[in-house]
């Protein structure tokens, strides 16, 4: 498995912006996939974003106007630029690997809290 740290929620009001950070234990471009998915509290985790190797980008229907999932390679890390943020945007946010270092392999990151106040 590769090891994900995320980093860079927090406490944040309303229409503000937040770029989160995955930090992973691989060359990134050895990962098929990474990805972005968030977790509110009594709810299902959802998926927010992902990436491919190639660089292509999918978002969920409701989050393609106001987030943004980018990389870096030369530090290995992803990102999920939040704009806009809004109260139902508070959540666990979870980075997410999958196919490394066999396809099947998924991984996870421990979450890092995004709380918005109105």
């Amino acid at each position: 498995q590769v090891q994900l740290v995320e980093s860079g929620g927090g406490l944040v009001q309303a229409g503000g912006s937040l770029r989160l950070s995955c930090a992973a234990s691989t060359n990134i471009f050895s990962i098929n996939v990474m990805g972005w998915y968030r977790q509110a509290p009594g709810k299902q985790r959802e998926l927010v974003a992902t990436i491919t190797r190639d660089g292509m980008r999918n978002y969920a229907d409701s989050m393609q106007d106001r987030f943004t999932i980018s990389r870096d390679g030369a530090k290995n890390t992803a990102y999920l630029q939040i704009n806009s943020l809004k109260p139902e945007d508070t959540a666990v946010y979870y980075c997410y690997a999958r196919g490394y270092p066999s396809p099947a392999t998924a991984s996870w990151g421990q979450g890092t809290q995004v709380t918005v106040s109105s």
